[in-house]
């Protein structure tokens, strides 16, 4: 993409606080909904980091373990760097009623920033486009995009450097924003201002606490991702623990209900860009619907989509158990018992609890 930015200007003769003003404005030009120089320093997150991990609340993702002095000090990441441009994308192509959590119990449910094109390319194309203009500016300077693509403590940096706070749920929020937005950044070899720490706002607010269906934030600033649905949804492959089962309801990819009840969110912003818009109708798809879906028509409706990182026979797992879930139906009850598609050991105890639940709901 061309720069709209004048001829070649060294970063000795222009003032690094009007070199950080420009950087800002090409970003918001580029799409991205805010933009922050943070220092490249994340010590202070990685005792409450060390905490998590020693009460073993990070489950299978066993690379949150490694690294941990990189993501304290990211100079260790990509030597040379003296700034990093954090950014942040919305994601919301509709607004949802504030503090409200939909009851559909026949849809699938999928995590709102999952329904378009995978948000990483989107981000990492944008930052590399980003890292262009500048260097068409100032000349050359080094520069590394990432968007959740590397051990980096992306939320600690954003939030120090004013982006937003931590929730009780331990996303960020932006008081003018709320948390439906996904980050990225650009480390830099250049000297930039830092900008400074917003202040919290949660106060003795617990709406999220108390929503999370399966009791995954176990206090405040605290999350068990062996009990909350989005990593039992993506990342764990294995079988579902039941006594979580029913909190899972019909959410076959994610969980929203933390952010969709905070108050903060009726402030939340759309998404300025299309990326974001859903595909093959997943905001509005039936759990039969994807059920229906093989293999082939999974790995076609997934291209290029976050939805692909889960896989098919643990999206076919997640499905099952959305129709566990459901209302009593003849429909549901006969689609799981027909055997047309291969499934394997793990979908095959997660249908047969599903056809279970179907029968005691029977009357």
């Amino acid at each position: 993409m061309a720069s709209s930015s004048s001829k070649l200007i060294s970063t000795e003769q222009l003032d690094p606080e009007q070199l950080k003003i420009w950087i800002k404005a090409q970003a918001l030009e580029l799409g991205f909904a805010d933009c922050v120089i943070a220092r490249p320093d994340a010590q202070d997150e990685l005792p409450r980091f060390q905490e998590y991990l020693e009460r073993g609340y990070h489950g299978d993702m066993k690379f949150l373990e490694e690294n941990l002095e990189k993501r304290a000090d990211p100079t260790l990441l990509v030597p040379g760097t003296r700034s990093i441009i954090c950014v942040r994308m919305n994601y919301l192509v509709e607004k949802p009623k504030a503090r409200y959590v939909p009851d559909e119990p026949n849809s699938a449910v999928i995590a709102r920033y999952a329904r378009g094109r995978d948000y990483h390319k989107v981000m990492r194309g944008r930052l590399k486009t980003l890292a262009t203009r500048i260097r068409e500016k100032v000349g050359v300077f080094e520069s590394r995009p990432f968007a959740d693509s590397a051990p980096v403590f992306e939320k600690s940096l954003a939030e120090n450097a004013g982006m937003g706070w931590t929730g009780k749920h331990t996303l960020l929020i932006h008081k003018k924003a709320g948390s439906f937005f996904v980050l990225g950044e650009l480390f830099t070899s250049l000297d930039l201002p830092f900008d400074t720490p917003a202040t919290k706002h949660c106060g003795s607010c617990s709406a999220c606490i108390d929503i999370c269906p399966t009791q995954a934030i176990v206090e405040p600033y605290m999350l068990d991702a062996r009990k909350c649905i989005a990593y039992l949804t993506i990342e764990y492959k294995g079988v579902i623990p039941e006594e979580l089962r029913q909190g899972i309801g019909n959410r076959v990819f994610g969980c929203d209900d933390c952010q969709l009840i905070c108050p903060w969110n009726r402030f939340a912003k759309k998404a300025s860009i299309d990326d974001f818009n859903p595909r093959h109708g997943l905001d509005h798809v039936s759990l039969l619907d994807l059920w229906a879906w093989d293999e082939e028509t999974f790995l076609n409706c997934t291209e290029g989509s976050p939805i692909r990182r889960t896989g098919f026979q643990s999206f076919k797992r997640n499905i099952a158990i959305g129709l566990g879930n459901a209302p009593y139906s003849d429909e549901i009850l006969t689609t799981l018992q027909q055997k047309k598609m291969q499934h394997d050991d793990i979908v095959q105890v997660h249908i047969d609890w599903a056809i279970q639940q179907q029968l005691l709901k029977r009357k």
